[in-house]
């Protein structure tokens, strides 16, 4: 559930610990704006980081559905590799367990 609420950055001046603790709960935001045009947005910085986290691995991953339909495939008809494949085929001994 989003929680947005628009206040005048004058007002928002006024009550901003009231607004810093509300944006504490998850997708909850407020939008400030001047002469009614919005200008910033606040929220938590959990929150911030969380939407940075996932524009990252958007930029790196743009076909990440796609990819992972297509892993999922070849998992299922066994087209994988196990870490240990991998490590043996570059030289690495593991330890036995």
């Amino acid at each position: 559930m989003d929680t947005k609420t628009t206040l005048p950055i004058s007002e928002a001046r006024k009550k901003i610990f009231k607004i810093a603790e509300k944006v504490q709960k998850p997708s909850t935001y407020y939008t400030l704006t001047e002469k009614g045009i919005p200008k910033v947005v606040v929220m938590s910085a959990e929150e911030f980081e969380s939407w940075r986290e996932t524009l990252e691995v958007m930029r790196d991953f743009p076909n990440l559905e796609k990819d992972v339909k297509k892993a999922e495939k070849d998992f299922k008809k066994g087209n994988y590799s196990t870490l240990e494949k991998i490590l043996a085929k570059e030289g690495f001994v593991l330890a036995d367990k």
